[in-house]
């Protein structure tokens, strides 16, 4: 009858080895179908693009002649959108996310906010230019400025950073409060003092994905009618402008193999832009992140 058992539990552990093993096949297949996808992706890019970089097309505007093209425009308008886009967002965000974790009472009401918002974050981005147009460029009357391409591209991507932001205040041991309780502090200082600085690496985690996307979105432009071209720079955030989706979006469009050379310089410039506004918020995460 042991040896039956045995047999049995043998025979379970082996099955289970086998799907183990093709699971983990499988896994491992689809991480290198991803990185291979990426890495010719990368190779595509650089080597197009990688002819046209030079000071000359950052320092030129858009031009009908591919090797008079640049990124002037583009590279300083989204700068301007995204100190409209970071700031707002961040705000907004962090602060919703207190207000629904420390100050909101649990209820049928918060729930089914905290659910919506989560459903939000699913919505297509052409659904928030849609709104952007209605409220910020017809009913508030501002036109294809900055505040406005920042106030929708904020939309976009407020309920990631609420999302992101609550669980990272979730993530603060309950020790930390209460001890910040007995030294007698208010809860607005408890919050300010201990809870957010111990929340920031996660909040700049979801702050960093969120502008990700933002800094990458072109539907949302196209709806509230960013130009593709400008030949000047803004001055304010009441300007006109271009951003450099918008930028690469226009010369990939085009049926002259010159542009397409052009449009993948741009996309490694909006790379770099990418790559540098995230070491910022990542050097400052872990500078947060070493504290507690």
């Amino acid at each position: 009858m042991r040896y039956i058992e045995h047999d049995a539990v043998v025979k379970r552990m082996n099955s289970r080895m086998v799907v183990n093993k093709v699971f983990k096949g499988f896994f491992i297949f689809a991480t290198s179908l991803a990185l291979l996808a990426l890495v010719i992706l990368l190779y595509r890019i650089v080597t197009q693009g990688a002819g046209h970089l030079s000071i000359d097309f950052l320092t030129n505007f858009a031009s009908r002649f591919p090797e008079k093209a640049g990124i002037k425009a583009a590279l300083i308008g989204s700068i301007w959108l995204m100190a409209v886009v970071a700031p707002t967002s961040i705000i907004l965000g962090v602060g919703s996310a207190v207000y629904l974790e420390e100050y909101a009472k649990k209820s049928r009401l918060t729930t089914f906010i905290q659910t919506n918002i989560a459903n939000l974050a699913g919505v297509p981005s052409v659904v928030f230019g849609l709104l952007g147009l209605t409220i910020f460029v017809r009913t508030l009357s501002l036109g294809n400025s900055i505040l406005a391409a920042g106030f929708t591209m904020s939309l976009l991507i407020l309920p990631v950073i609420i999302v992101a932001a609550q669980e990272a205040i979730r993530s603060v041991p309950k020790e930390l409060r209460d001890a910040s309780y007995g030294m007698g502090a208010t809860k607005w200082q408890t919050i300010v003092k201990i809870i957010l600085p111990a929340a920031i690496p996660g909040v700049l985690t979801g702050s960093i994905l969120a502008l990700s996307r933002a800094i990458g979105e072109t539907a949302p432009l196209i709806v509230i009618g960013i130009p593709v071209i400008i030949q000047f720079l803004p001055k304010g955030v009441m300007d006109t402008f271009t951003a450099l989706p918008m930028q690469i979006y226009d010369w990939s469009s085009r049926p002259q193999q010159e542009f397409q050379m052009v449009a993948a310089a741009g996309i490694i410039i909006l790379m770099a832009f990418l790559i540098i506004m995230n070491s910022i918020a990542v050097a400052i995460r872990n500078k947060y992140d070493k504290r507690y």
